[in-house]
């Protein structure tokens, strides 16, 4: 699929994105590092990890209240999600953890989507979250199982998939993607979109990354990705995931209005929007209303969850 002619690859799955969803609404989604840095892992895209020297400083979990500030701005700016992310290898029993579920029972509390990112977690802990009022928990594959070894070595591709398998057992949503531009081949994009598209049930949210090159990580000198390739898993993930939100995430702020736009007609209808993405620049606000000014795209206010 990915290696069919552009043009008649976007029109299908404009076709099929129409089918399923309002082609004129953008859910606008809002991410917050709520502890940021000194993580054991060594994703190689990742100037979180402790074992490379990039500029971003460690910080402590933040406090609940601060949080709760962020998020009503967030909503009053137009998210109808709020996104928390902690640079933690794995959820572990303790103050902080019981910290973050006070954090997401505050969220819920003001009728947004919630959702966290946290690392490894298991049964009972995502049964927390869940009574916590957690929408979704994000636990990204990033890419093929056969390249995974060449980006991450502190964990394996069975470790995410342990994971989304207790993330769907507590009956939470999976918000699952992948990062464009590591090295991977377009056989490997193909692998991961076919895994995703594989979960029962499919995730309900698909962030579509681009690698954001961060000075002092082993990715830093890789080439841009072509924005081409970014439209075409745009396209796939609609045509073999029609009912969920593909998300532009990361890396979108490298992109053209143009690149944009068509990947919106080929089906995304999610993005970030705030100036940062955990330690990553994204677009400015202002440009974002621009754009959607310009394509005649709506913020989507929260939907009720699937069934």
């Amino acid at each position: 699929m990915l290696d069919r002619p552009l043009l008649d690859l976007v029109h299908e799955a404009a076709g099929v994105h129409r089918q399923h969803h309002d082609p004129r609404r953008v859910q606008r989604c809002t991410l917050l590092s709520i502890k940021t840095g000194a993580c054991p892992e060594d994703c190689a895209y990742c100037p979180q990890s402790a074992r490379f020297t990039t500029d971003v400083e460690r910080e402590d979990l933040i406090d609940v209240a601060t949080v709760l500030g962020e998020a009503r701005a967030a909503k009053e700016a137009g998210a109808s999600r709020f996104c928390m992310g902690a640079a933690w290898r794995e959820v572990k029993d303790g103050a902080e953890f019981e910290q973050v579920l006070e954090m997401v029972r505050g969220v819920a509390a003001l009728d947004m989507e919630v959702c966290v990112t946290l690392g490894m977690l298991d049964d009972d802990h995502a049964r927390r979250l869940k009574e916590a009022g957690l929408t979704a928990y994000n636990h990204n594959l990033d890419t093929s199982e056969s390249f995974y070894k060449e980006i991450i070595t502190t964990r394996t591709y069975d470790d995410r998939l342990r994971t989304l398998q207790s993330v769907q057992d507590a009956e939470l949503s999976v918000c699952c993607g992948g990062i464009l531009g590591m090295g991977e081949s377009r056989d490997d994009r193909a692998a991961m979109l076919a895994t995703l598209a594989a979960l029962d049930p499919q995730p309900e949210s698909v962030p579509i990354n681009s690698l954001v090159k961060v000075p002092g990580t082993p990715l830093a000198a890789q080439p841009d990705v072509d924005p081409f390739e970014v439209v075409r898993v745009v396209a796939v993930a609609r045509l073999l995931m029609p009912h969920a939100r593909i998300r532009l995430a990361a890396g979108r702020r490298g992109m053209t209005d143009e690149a944009q736009a068509l990947c919106f007609l080929a089906g995304a209808n999610s993005v970030f929007f705030g100036e940062r993405l955990l330690t990553t620049p994204n677009p400015e606000l202002d440009r974002d209303l621009d754009l959607f000014s310009k394509l005649g795209l709506e913020v989507t206010a929260r939907e009720p969850a699937r069934a």
